[in-house]
């Protein structure tokens, strides 16, 4: 991106009460960022959901004097930016509608033609949690994933480690600036994840850790994986709030079961009880859901039997699929009439009949 472009989206990024999906309907209505910052307000205003209201900081010139200084920042610390509409965008973030239109990294990863994925979970883990995400981990190595997280107590940190461990590229996703890191005392790691991955954030350098930043790092960390796995969660906690973002993403979700009297096992076992996420006992779970094979081991094959028999409700949603092609999990029990529960179990009594496989972002298919 030209300097001149950049300083633009940086100085609409800073705008207050914009956000990133009104800033991508202005800059899809004018066509860059410079264009939205000259352009004549009541121009702006006839863009379908943008009124007055919205652009009343629009042209605040302090915008462009506080864009100056990030700027002059990037360039002397030689942080990439990633712009929503550049081709080093990734991929996936590009089809979450409320994704940041620019954000930072730091570090030595490539998000490209790489699987990734999320590994979240509660800050008081305990010894179950943390043993079943090192060996998670472990088993997947061979598969080379990104490993992503948010940097934080718990299980956040254990997933870094253990990448780290097994020579896997981590990155930590930040709910502030690069000036600042939380908590104080993951310092120590800082360096060791910049050389085998790295730092990515949506806030400018100086901008300081708040609350609510929280839930805007959270969406990052669900939209820019191919699927996110709860480790450990009470019943209520900041990695359910990330499978939220990540279900209505359309992505897959999983979830570790513990026992019911578990305190930190109940967040879990709640989002399998509701069909929020699939259940996660093992590595092959993850790998056998979101189909993934290595070139040197042989495609899984499941047998199709020459004369099945199905039942009225299987039948059903077999002809559906048959007659749409993939679809959704959702759509599927919209279009069948079936509660979403009863979708799910019949979809995978057709899938070990050998006549419905499932697909990476919860489709489903007739084989």
């Amino acid at each position: 991106m030209l300097e001149e472009d950049l300083l633009y989206v940086l100085a609409l990024q800073r705008v207050k009460g914009i956000g990133d999906i009104n800033a991508k309907k202005l800059i899809s209505h004018c066509g860059s960022a410079k264009n939205v910052l000259t352009a004549k307000r009541h121009t702006l205003e006839k863009i379908n959901g943008i009124g007055s209201f919205t652009l009343k900081n629009l042209f605040d010139s302090a915008n462009l004097k506080e864009a100056e200084k990030e700027l002059q920042y990037i360039q002397k610390n030689s942080i990439e930016t990633l712009y929503f509409k550049d081709q080093n965008y990734p991929e996936k973030l590009k089809h979450c509608v409320d994704a940041p239109i620019l954000f930072f990294k730091e570090g030595n990863f490539e998000l490209k033609n790489q699987p990734i994925i999320s590994i979240v979970g509660t800050r008081n883990m305990t010894s179950y949690g943390r043993g079943f995400c090192e060996k998670l981990v472990f088993d997947l190595k061979e598969y080379n994933p990104i490993i992503v997280s948010g940097f934080a107590y718990g299980v956040d940190i254990c997933a870094h480690r253990a990448a780290l461990k097994n020579n896997l590229q981590t990155i930590g996703v930040l709910a502030h600036g690069f000036e600042e890191v939380y908590p104080k005392s993951h310092k120590k790691y800082v360096s060791e994840i910049n050389k085998n991955g790295g730092f990515i954030t949506d806030f400018w350098h100086n901008d300081e850790l708040q609350r609510e930043n929280f839930l805007k790092r959270n969406r990052i960390v669900a939209g820019i994986s191919e699927a996110t796995i709860i480790i450990e969660s009470a019943e209520k906690g900041g990695s359910l709030v990330t499978a939220d973002i990540a279900n209505s993403y359309s992505r897959d979700v999983f979830a570790v079961p513990g026992r019911t009297s578990d305190v930190y096992s109940k967040g879990c076992n709640n989002l399998i009880k509701r069909n929020q996420a699939a259940i996660l006992t093992s590595a092959t779970d993850l790998i056998e859901f979101l189909n993934w094979e290595l070139e040197t081991k042989q495609p899984k094959v499941i047998q199709k039997q020459l004369f099945i028999e199905l039942t009225e409700v299987e039948q059903l949603i077999y002809d559906f699929l048959l007659k749409n092609g993939k679809q959704l999990l959702d759509l599927i029990s919209l279009n069948c009439k079936l509660p979403i529960h009863q979708t799910t179990t019949t979809l995978f009594n057709l899938e070990m009949k050998g006549v419905v496989k499932p697909l990476p972002g919860k489709l489903f298919e007739a084989v």
